[in-house]
Formats: C-alpha cells, sequence, structure tokens
C-alpha cells in the first residue's frame, strides 16, 4: 500500500507504506499536500531538534514573504487561540510561555499526582467492572486523562463534559486538507472554548483558587509575562494535549495487548514490566503519526536539497518501526529495553506533558490489569477517519 493518509485502510494499517517509504523514498515529496515526508528515525529525531525548523515562521515572515496564502478570515478566531499557545510559537515567546507553565510540570509535581490518578484510574475501572464490561475507551480511556487535566487546570466539575468535543472538534483543523466543514467546526469550539476560558481566567483572577488558571491569571495584567489571549492559548492547548493523545494510546495500547495475547498474558503476569511496556505501546502505535515543520532555512536531509518556505512531514509512525534503531521492529515486545521513540517529539517542542501521559497510561492499565483481569475484547474495533491525531471510534470489552 501507498501512503494515502485519506485511506481508511492505510489508517488502520500504514506500517507496510512506512516501510516502502524508508527503503526507496525516504525524503521524498509528496504532491496533495505539498509537503517533504521524512520517514527515517534518524532525519526525524535530528530535524525535530534542528533550529532552522519551525512549528511557525511568523515570527520571521509574513505569509505572503513565505509564498504562502493567508488563512480565510473566518479562521481568524481559531488561529488567534491556535497561535497564543505554546506549541505554535516559536522563541522567544515559546520560551517564556514554557517557562510559567513548566512549573506544574516538574517531575516531583507530576509524581505527587499519582496517588490521585490511580484512585480515579481504580474508581473508572470499578464502574466498568459493575457493568460487566462496556466501551473502554469512553468509560476509561477519556474520562480519566480529562478529569485529571480538568483538576490541575480548575475547571469545574459541572463544565468538564463540554472539554471532550471541544477538543475534538479543534483538532480536526490540524488533519490533512480539513473539510469545509472541519474548518468550520474547528472555528467555532475555538471561539467558544476560548469564551470559556476567558471568562473562568477573570473569576479566578478576582477569586483565586489553588489550581493553574488562577496561578496564570494573576499575571495575566502584566504585559511581559503572559496576556489573556496567551492564557486562553495555553489553556486550551493543555486541555487538548493533557488528553487527546493519552486517549488515543490508551486505546491503541489496549489494542495492540488484545491482537498480541501473549505480550497481555506476559504483562499480567509481570505487573513490574509495565514501565517499559507503556514506552513500547507509544512506539508500536503513536496516537501522532505525523508532526509537521515549516523550512526556515535550506536545508539538506538524506542527500535531498529541501528550501525554504515548504514544510517537512515528520513521520512519528515510521520512523518508531525504524530497523536501524529498533530490533525487529514490528513485534510487540513489552520489555523492550533500549527504546527511543519519539511519540512525545524531541527539541524545544517536547511534550511537556510526557511524565504525566506516563503515569496516567500505567495507572489505568495497572487498575484494568487488577480488577478485570478477565478483560477481553467484545468486537473488533474501527478507527476514527483521521491520520495525524489518530485513534479508536471505540473499544467495547467484556470483563
Amino acid at each position: 500500500m501507498k501512503f494515502d493518509p485519506w485511506n481508511p485502510e492505510f489508517i488502520a494499517h500504514p506500517y507496510d507504506a512506512y516501510r516502502h517509504l524508508r527503503e526507496n523514498d525516504p525524503v521524498g515529496f509528496f504532491e496533495p499536500t505539498g509537503q517533504w515526508l521524512i520517514a527515517r528515525h534518524a532525519d526525524v529525531n535530528a530535524l525535530l531538534r534542528d533550529r532552522r525548523l519551525g512549528r511557525s515562521y511568523l515570527h520571521m515572515a509574513t505569509h505572503e514573504e513565505f509564498g504562502r496564502q493567508p488563512e480565510p478570515e473566518f479562521q481568524e478566531p481559531f488561529w488567534r487561540v491556535i497561535r497564543a499557545g505554546m506549541l505554535d510559537v516559536e522563541p522567544p515567546v515559546h520560551t517564556r510561555l514554557r517557562r510559567l507553565v513548566s512549573k506544574a510540570f516538574t517531575p516531583r509535581m507530576v509524581e505527587s499526582l499519582r496517588p490521585r490518578v490511580r484512585k480515579i484510574a481504580m474508581e473508572l475501572t470499578e464502574g466498568l467492572v459493575e457493568r460487566g464490561g462496556g466501551d473502554l475507551l469512553a468509560e476509561v480511556a477519556e474520562p480519566l486523562p480529562v478529569t485529571v487535566i480538568a483538576e490541575m487546570l480548575g475547571v469545574p466539575e459541572a463544565d468538564r463534559h463540554l472539554l471532550r468535543p471541544w477538543s475534538a472538534d479543534i483538532c480536526g483543523m490540524y488533519e490533512l486538507s480539513p473539510s469545509l466543514e472541519a474548518q468550520h467546526t474547528a472555528v467555532r469550539a475555538a471561539q467558544e472554548f476560548a469564551e470559556y476560558l476567558r471568562d473562568l481566567a477573570r473569576i479566578r483572577r478576582d477569586r483565586p483558587g489553588d489550581d493553574m488558571i488562577s496561578a496564570l491569571a494573576q499575571v495575566v495584567d502584566d504585559g511581559d509575562r503572559l496576556t489573556e489571549d496567551e492564557l486562553v492559548g495555553t489553556c486550551v492547548l493543555l486541555l487538548n494535549a493533557g488528553h487527546e493523545a493519552t486517549v488515543n494510546a490508551t486505546g491503541s495500547g489496549w489494542w495492540a495487548l488484545f491482537r498480541n495475547p501473549g505480550e497481555l498474558e506476559r504483562l499480567r503476569a509481570d505487573p513490574g514490566l509495565m514501565p517499559t511496556a507503556v514506552e513500547e505501546l507509544l512506539r508500536w502505535d503513536t496516537p501522532a503519526q505525523m508532526f509537521e515543520r515549516w523550512v526556515l532555512e535550506d536545508i539538506e536531509v538524506g542527500g535531498v536539497t529541501i528550501p525554504r518556505g515548504v514544510e517537512v512531514a515528520l513521520l512519528f509512525g515510521s520512523a518508531n518501526r525504524d530497523p536501524e534503531v529498533f530490533a525487529d521492529p514490528d513485534r510487540l515486545d513489552i520489555g523492550r529495553v533500549d527504546n527511543p521513540h519519539i511519540s512525545f517529539g524531541a527539541g524545544i517542542h517536547f511534550c511537556l506533558g510526557a511524565p504525566l501521559a506516563r503515569i496516567e497510561m500505567a495507572e489505568s492499565f495497572g487498575a484494568l490489569l487488577r480488577l478485570a483481569p478477565g478483560l477481553a475484547l467484545a468486537e473488533e474495533p474501527a478507527w476514527k477517519p483521521n491520520y495525524i491525531i489518530r485513534g479508536l471510534e471505540s473499544l467495547k470489552v467484556t470483563v
């Protein structure tokens, strides 16, 4: 199968196409999107760290100067929110925003959340067991990270049901060539989400609590540190990134274990393998299959010159199956020790929430293994029609 990110069969299993790219066209131009596909681990890893590439070019050039068409006017509310968060900006703005937020994600702070994460995971799993099974995605994988990041930020429990739909709709804009309907849906969701957070931040500025929105809201009026747009953009990013990938990684991780029953039994027999199992599940079927970067200066990759002004598509899913880096890469090995996967990225945009995601996955898998030892697949799942942010529609199980 060739690289075809709109083909449901490719989305379900892109790895044969990736192998073909790595072996025959590791740095190749993809005409439908005008991007250069980068397929090998060494190249993807190096480019993630290369400051001649960026998530944005708007800190150094206009759309016109970069040979691009400005976005349609109706998208302005969406990009106003997204480009105020740290993921879509470059230094020095990125450095300032990341420094402000990283205080809440130190290893010590994140580890202190483990008992709370474990309690939520156990309660959700107990509910699934009492019901005799159900949709593992909707009943365990989704509510756990949503609850954790919402509690960190200080979103009231009564409003948390709004977060997942807003997040899913916003992420639709990140797909390759999103439909006009998906674009309008993403804009609406970004507007609603932003207004909600602006109102909440204003309340917390006057009546602060022990949460991240309260802490960030206290510096809104100091223009040198954090504007209201930056606060909103940062919170949207944290809420989206704080659960979207973890939900999908949990679903695809269980689907991987069900397809590799020997490895599932191995994990049940030896829970001490959980740390390496989490890393291997993230490598074997990463939820973020592709990340894009703009070329800010001419670069050479694998003997190919890529000019300034174009976009490269870094294929995380391909890099994580590269036999030059991973022994027997298509085999799921939950005890794999040498595992330099790049599912969390690399360089200055390395995922800030990686330690928290690892804890959430370990605790949710651990709770299910302990409380539902007979957990089994009820029906084969289907993949959502999304490639860049890839995940299952549902995962029906019995206990």
